[in-house]
C-alpha cells in the first residue's frame, strides 16, 4: 500500500498526469480560441499526452508549443476540411430529421447519413493523434485514420465512450468538470492509442526497409 502511495509509485504518477492533463486542457482551450487553430492545438495536445502515456513527457509546455508550431499549417488544413464536412453533415442531419418521410428513399438517405457520420467520427478521433506521431500527406492522414479506426474497432469504441462520458458529465452532471475536458480525454485515449500507434510505426519501418531492398 505504501509503495502505491509513494511519490514515485504508479498511483501518484497517474494522479500527477491527470493534473498535467488539466493544465494541457487549459493550453488547448486557449490555442483553440481563433477556431482555425483547433487542429494544430488538438495535435499538440495529443503530441504531449502520447508522450505521457509512454512516460516521456519532459517539459509539457515546451513540447505542446513545439508541436503546435510544427503542425500549424497541416493541422489547420485538416481541421478546415473536417469543419466543412461537419457543417455539411450537420445540415444534412437537420434536413433529414425534419423531413421524416416514411418511405424507402428517406430510409436509404438516413442509412447513408449514419454511415457517413460514423466514418466522420472515426476520422475525427484518429487523425490528430496520427498527425502528432507521423509525417504524411493530408490525403494519407485521412485514409490511415479511417483504416486504423476500423481495424482497431474496440479501441475506437472505447475512445468514443470516453468522449461521450466526459460530455455527459459536463452537460448533465457536473459542469465544472469541463476543467478536465479534452485534456483528460486525450490522456485516456493516448493510453489506448499508444500500442496501436507503436504497431503502426513498426509496420511502417518494416515497409520502408522492404522498399529499400
Amino acid at each position: 500500500m505504501n509503495h502505491l502511495l509513494n511519490l514515485d509509485g504508479p498511483v501518484m504518477q497517474f494522479i500527477n498526469k491527470i493534473v498535467y492533463s488539466v493544465y494541457l486542457n487549459i493550453l488547448w482551450l486557449i490555442c483553440c480560441i481563433p477556431i482555425v487553430t483547433i487542429g494544430a492545438s488538438t495535435t499538440a495536445l495529443f503530441y504531449v499526452t502520447l508522450k505521457m502515456a509512454r512516460n516521456e513527457e519532459g517539459n509539457v509546455t515546451k513540447a505542446f508549443f513545439h508541436s503546435f508550431k510544427s503542425n500549424l499549417k497541416q493541422g489547420t488544413k485538416i481541421w478546415m476540411i473536417l469543419l466543412s464536412l461537419g457543417v455539411i453533415l450537420g445540415i444534412d442531419g437537420y434536413v433529414l430529421y425534419h423531413m421524416r418521410f416514411e418511405n424507402v428513399f428517406w430510409t436509404l438517405c438516413t442509412a447513408v447519413f449514419i454511415a457517413a457520420a460514423v466514418a466522420y467520427a472515426i476520422v475525427l478521433m484518429y487523425i490528430f493523434p496520427l498527425l502528432a506521431r507521423f509525417d504524411n500527406t493530408v490525403i494519407a492522414m485521412f485514409k490511415n485514420a479511417m483504416f486504423i479506426g476500423v481495424r482497431f474497432l474496440l479501441c475506437t469504441i472505447l475512445m468514443a465512450v470516453i468522449h461521450f462520458v466526459m460530455l455527459l458529465v459536463v452537460v448533465r452532471i457536473f459542469t465544472p468538470a469541463v476543467i478536465f475536458g479534452e485534456g483528460l480525454c486525450a490522456l485516456l485515449c493516448s493510453y489506448l492509442l499508444s500500442n496501436v500507434l507503436q504497431l503502426c510505426q513498426e509496420k511502417t519501418e518494416v515497409h520502408a526497409k522492404t522498399s529499400e531492398t
